[in-house]
């Protein structure tokens, strides 16, 4: 199962999730050397005396320090328009979900299933279990199978309200009479935790979200004892 750190986030769990990792990994590398660069050439610079005529007014340099950006800007465009292109809506779902936002809780809505809905509350702290999280436990869990795309379609019934799990890199606003789409699957079974990244209220920081990945048999049991 996976948990949230107790300083930090939950590992990726989606794909997209593990690219933007890596892209954010990649992109840095290539600040860090150019930074490292400049910063000697500027060192250079300032403890010499020496200047020289071929460095200062040479076309072949200026030809270099113009190629060498151009390379670098297409070393970061190429991995972030494959990211782009993975984050494009999937069309055609295997499950699709709807959550409302309210104050202050979440309800969801299991579109392809008859009467399969149920509101999702912040457990008390009072009542939490030994090993529960406090303020992000929830008496309702959203169950979903694994490896399995899955449209999310997030809606808001008063105020403005955001759907945000961290680790599957979902983030969307929760708009009244707005419905916004997000797609999500998850590699691995285990539990992954959110909650509302908008200012909604008093209680804007006591409305979690929990996702429990698990194995489409699993999800089919459970669908199956919901009914």
């Amino acid at each position: 199962m996976a948990y949230p750190f107790e300083l930090g986030f939950q590992d990726a769990t989606s794909p997209v999730m593990k690219e933007l990792l890596h892209f954010h990994d990649h992109t840095l590398t290539i600040v860090f050397l150019i930074s490292s660069l400049v910063l000697y050439i500027i060192s250079l610079m300032l403890t010499t005396k020496l200047t020289h005529t071929s460095t200062m007014d040479a076309e072949e340099v200026e030809t270099i320090w113009t190629i060498l950006p151009a390379i670098i800007l297409i070393l970061i465009a190429l991995p972030s328009l494959h990211i782009l292109y993975m984050m494009d809506e999937i069309n055609d779902p295997s499950l699709t979900v709807k959550t409302m936002g309210h104050q202050w809780y979440w309800s969801y809505e299991y579109t392809d299933y008859e009467d399969l809905n149920f509101d999702s509350y912040m457990i008390p702290t009072s009542n939490l279990k030994p090993g529960e999280l406090r303020l992000l436990e929830v008496d309702n869990r959203v169950v979903l199978p694994t490896e399995v795309p899955v449209c999310m379609l997030i809606s808001s019934e008063d105020v403005l309200h955001s759907w945000a799990i961290p680790s599957l890199r979902l983030k969307t606003d929760a708009i009244p009479g707005r419905l916004n789409q997000a797609t999500l699957t998850s590699t691995r079974p285990g539990l992954y935790y959110g909650q509302c990244s908008e200012i909604c209220g008093s209680n804007h920081s006591f409305m979690p979200i929990v996702l429990e990945m698990v194995p489409l048999k699993h999800f089919e049991n459970w669908s199956s004892s919901m009914l």
